[in-house]
């Protein structure tokens, strides 16, 4: 199986599994879910060989047409902010977890093969505290053949906002990282907030960002 394109679908649920499973069953045409702060819970109990009363198993949301990724967490206070479905479709393709590269709650590494080429995609939550920037300028990888970098960076700047005006540091260590995966960052076709608020007086923002490969076709058609 080769594919030309791949169409991508990239929201923060705020934790809300009712969003997650009506995009699961509606949004069919596209080949690739990246969700940012999913809702993890307790589904059941499971055996255990440290308790008689068992383990929880905590889970998020499953669905039959689409393929979960997701880290595995190292304790139970790991909570992890990022997961990806694949459509099944796709599973020709042959997607795979990089969690041996890349190894952080927040980042999330997937690579496929295509026409025998392999590349990556990756989906990222950056909290308020940039802990998933902080990680990846700080890591030293080479990976190549990166197509999109894309998530919830919770970044405000003039450079992809035209209502804020102001310009961040953060911003420009944003721009390092994806320059050191050979990526830019892609204008959407259709400007506006991608995060609206529910506090009165509270202006809405354009934080949700994608980074495409440097020459691409699609960079800014997004």
């Amino acid at each position: 199986m080769i594919v030309h394109y791949l169409r991508v679908f990239s929201q923060n649920v705020r934790k809300n599994s009712l969003i997650v499973n009506v995009l699961l069953e509606t949004q069919t045409q596209f080949d690739i879910i990246f969700i940012q702060e999913p809702l993890w819970s307790k589904i059941h109990k499971i055996p255990s060989a440290l308790s008689s009363k068992g383990e929880d198993l905590v889970e998020t949301s499953h669905h039959p047409n689409w393929l979960l990724f997701t880290r595995n967490p190292t304790n139970r206070s790991d909570s992890l902010r990022v997961i990806a479905y694949i459509n099944i479709c796709l599973s020709s393709l042959r997607f795979s977890l990089h969690s041996d590269v890349i190894n952080h709650r927040d980042v999330l590494l997937i690579s496929f093969f295509n026409n025998s080429v392999c590349y990556y995609i990756m989906n990222i939550y950056s909290d308020l505290s940039y802990m998933a920037l902080k990680y990846l300028k700080n890591i030293e990888v080479n990976i190549y053949n990166i197509l999109v970098m894309t998530g919830d960076f919770n970044i405000r700047d003039s450079l992809w906002d035209s209502s804020f005006p102001h310009h961040s540091s953060i911003s420009d260590n944003l721009m390092i990282i994806a320059d050191l995966f050979n990526l830019t960052l892609s204008m959407s076709t259709n400007p506006s907030p991608t995060r609206f608020s529910d506090m009165a007086g509270e202006a809405n923002s354009v934080i949700n960002l994608m980074f495409l490969q440097y020459g691409s076709s699609e960079l800014n058609q997004h």
